[in-house]
């Protein structure tokens, strides 16, 4: 399939360093985003728009998301630059409730761990809806890309 991204980089230039929970989820989310994705670009302004599968760098650049697009072969395709202004509360929110989730995972019984992760996972549909809203015109991306990608963002607004 080409509508995919096959190669992920994230720019931590002036970023936090993160936690080790977070640096996980990056890794899992790099890692479940390369195995399987769905990520296509639109044609713009009549333009034909080279097929994938897509390199995709992420950064925040002057407090904006920066998606930066090129082809298999590292030829540049695009770039997009989202406010984060929309993710500011979701990310905050999703923060707040995997901290709660980290510390439950110490030292609560499964029932009560699941239903902070219940409460996690609907936060992360929140975000993965937000993004998916942002990107409408800029990139197509199916539900589960949409979510790996979100937690990426998460771990760029980290600290």
């Amino acid at each position: 399939m080409t509508n995919r991204i096959c190669h992920i980089e994230i720019d931590e230039r002036g970023l936090a360093r993160p936690t080790p929970e977070i640096e996980q989820e990056r890794k899992v989310a790099i890692f479940d985003l390369l195995e399987e994705n769905s990520f296509g670009l639109p044609a713009r302004d009549g333009r034909a728009i080279p097929p994938g599968p897509y390199r995709l760098g992420l950064a925040i650049r002057e407090g904006r998301l920066v998606f930066s697009i090129a082809a298999e072969d590292e030829t540049p395709v695009g770039e997009f630059h989202l406010s984060l202004g929309p993710f500011r509360q979701v990310v905050k929110d999703y923060f707040q409730i995997c901290e709660s989730y980290f510390d439950a995972v110490k030292r609560l019984p499964p029932s009560q761990i699941e239903a902070i992760d219940m409460a996690r996972r609907g936060i992360h549909n929140e975000g993965a809806s937000v993004l998916q809203e942002r990107l409408d015109g800029k990139a197509e991306v199916d539900t589960n890309t949409a979510r790996r990608l979100f937690t990426l963002i998460c771990v760029l607004h980290w600290g």
